[in-house]
């Protein structure tokens, strides 16, 4: 009998592995729909559906193995970075998906956003203020006008799947939709910032990299409480607190 596996687990989802399948569990059945209804879309390879029936949606396994995960070593070759980047840059100009996705939030609501979890990581005690504000300075960069693109919206290095340098396939689109393309290469570097230009070469065009900079801020300051409430770590090497200090 093949063994279960927790992939991730918190109070909004989980993630199961039983063989070579994968059981998301989610009791949001928007986020599912987005998430059919974007692999459907995406021209990158992206797992196969097997069965859907909510809360469940079985996905079969891909080939190959993830790049790394955020805290961290990457597990990939600088060429597999590189091919990365390309299966991103083809994934963004392709035809819009027919909704915003998460990396699409306006910059009125994302400045209000960020601004109040600021002062709540302050007065919570959860960082030290200076950190905090030097980061929210950093920050204000990506909150610029910006073209939409067919974005993933949660493109952590743990989602994307390689076999040598070849990408097998992207996974977790739950967030996807129309949204900020440098969004989606600031959450794959993130912590990773010695890849950049291998995925930037993928890329195959000029990207302003103080708003990369500015995402990794960004993304990372309103990611610690959460992170906290779920149980995940935040202060561990190479994660978020990490990556708001190399800003300093």
């Amino acid at each position: 009998m093949d063994e279960v596996k927790v992939v991730v687990a918190h109070s909004e989802r989980a993630t199961l592995r039983v063989g070579d399948v994968f059981l998301k569990v989610d009791p949001d059945q928007a986020r599912i729909d987005v998430e059919v209804e974007a692999m459907s879309l995406a021209p990158v390879p992206t797992p196969e559906v097997l069965w859907h029936q909510p809360p469940v949606l079985a996905l079969a396994a891909l080939p190959g193995t993830t790049l790394g995960r955020l805290g961290g070593p990457s597990t990939g070759s600088p060429a597999a970075w590189t091919a990365a980047g390309a299966a991103i840059r083809e994934l963004h100009d392709a035809p819009l998906p027919p909704r915003p996705g998460r990396a699409g939030r306006s910059i009125v609501a994302l400045a209000a956003e960020l601004d109040a979890e600021c002062e709540l990581l302050v007065t919570n005690g959860l960082l030290p203020a200076d950190l905090v504000t030097r980061n929210r300075r950093v920050a204000e960069a990506a909150l610029r006008p910006w073209t939409a693109a067919f974005t993933h919206g949660d493109l952590q290095i743990a989602h994307v799947f390689v076999d040598g340098d070849e990408v097998t396939g992207i996974i977790d689109w739950s967030e996807a939709g129309q949204g900020d393309a440098l969004y989606d290469l600031a959450t794959f570097t993130l912590g990773h910032e010695e890849h950049l230009d291998d995925v930037i070469a993928g890329y195959g065009t000029d990207i302003d990299r103080n708003v990369i900079h500015a995402w990794w801020s960004l993304r990372s300051l309103l990611a610690v409480r959460w992170l906290i409430e779920h149980g995940f770590d935040p202060f561990a090497p190479g994660c978020e607190i990490d990556v708001l200090r190399s800003r300093m």
